[in-house]
């Protein structure tokens, strides 16, 4: 049974919640509280396994609350906000201070809402019950240095990096990226993230990396030093123009689950670039990315899975090993060095 503490200052929310997740079987709502304050008070007495936490609050807001928790107790957090561009950008900042997922909230019809998004809710508690959840250190975030010696790459698309993420990954995706240089390959990237927040997940990544980094658009075209992010609720998929390699953003239905999809990505990279190509799929629930990682593996391309020590939920990685498409595992901390060298 999943434990869950529910944070929100709208009654509405923390009832509606509390009635859908206890629908569903395994977990157990055991308490909420209209803001950390409050919820520090009752915590204490029965520490949960998930806390679903809001952002803006009255007396403590969730990011202070977060950076707190963190460092004091950590424990998985689920981020309940609205879909507006100023709520994603805060929401990016709570992701960077550790929480591992977001479950979005409209601002009206409220419960028929919820009720049908009870499939993502679910998923979104039961990989931050199994997350590993661990006190981020000043070490963390600090830049390591490459040992391998950093060459010019020419404008050419003959090498780019296909990567794949969903729980944890957030965190994950960003400190690879502050740590490559400008010359690093073309990046594609898949990270399960609801709609809206890929745009802002985007230009906090490029505000703060050497790499220029935005949101896929169509037609996109993948050079040296630059990293396109899937947005979300739409595929990503590499195609083969002459000598260059362009995106197409698209519709479709759910696939593995998950629209964008990370098998949609490799699959498409494994037929587009083959052998030209290095495959990295990282910290996440479930098993999207692991047939298309073993498609690209067997097209020639390089596969490396982020080993189960570095993962905040081992789940994608394992299931890639599982099928045999992973050339080797390796840390989250040789990452960034891994694909300079290729």
């Amino acid at each position: 049974m999943i434990k869950i503490f529910i944070i929100d200052d709208s009654a509405v929310v923390r009832q509606v919640l509390t009635q859908v997740l206890n629908s569903i079987g395994g977990f157990k709502v055991i308490g909420s509280a209209s803001d950390p304050v409050f919820a520090l008070k009752k915590l204490p007495a029965d520490w949960p396994d998930v806390i679903v936490l809001d952002i803006e609050m009255p007396r403590m807001d969730g990011i202070t609350f977060l950076k707190k928790l963190m460092q004091e107790r950590p424990t998985p957090v689920v981020i309940c906000s609205t879909l507006t561009t100023k709520g994603a950008a805060v929401v990016m900042e709570a992701m960077s201070a550790g929480a591992v997922d977001i479950i979005t909230k409209p601002t009206v019809n409220l419960k028929d809402f919820l009720q049908e998004s009870r499939i993502l809710m679910s998923n979104a508690i039961q990989g931050a019950a199994q997350a590993s959840v661990k006190s981020i250190s000043t070490e963390d975030l600090l830049p390591i240095v490459l040992k391998t010696p950093l060459r010019a790459m020419a404008e050419t698309t003959d090498r780019l990096v296909a990567l794949g993420a969903s729980t944890g990954g957030t965190q994950a995706i960003e400190y690879i990226l502050t740590r490559l240089p400008k010359t690093s390959p073309g990046m594609v990237i898949v990270q399960h993230m609801p709609e809206a927040f890929t745009a802002s997940f985007a230009q906090r990544l490029d505000s703060i990396c050497q790499v220029s980094i935005k949101e896929a658009k169509n037609n996109d075209r993948v050079i040296p030093g630059l990293v396109l992010i899937a947005p979300g609720g739409k595929h990503l998929l590499l195609r083969r123009s002459g000598a260059q390699y362009r995106v197409e953003v698209k519709d479709g239905p759910l696939v593995t689950r998950h629209r964008p999809s990370v098998n949609v990505l490799f699959r498409s990279v494994a037929t587009a670039a083959g052998s030209n190509a290095v495959g990295i799929i990282m910290t996440g629930m479930g098993d999207d990315g692991a047939k298309g990682m073993k498609e690209l593996h067997e097209a020639g391309g390089k596969t490396i899975a982020q080993d189960e020590q570095s993962s905040v939920v081992y789940g994608m990685p394992k299931e890639a090993v599982k099928l045999g498409g992973v050339d080797k595992q390796i840390p989250l901390s040789e990452i960034p060095e891994f694909i300079m060298s290729c």
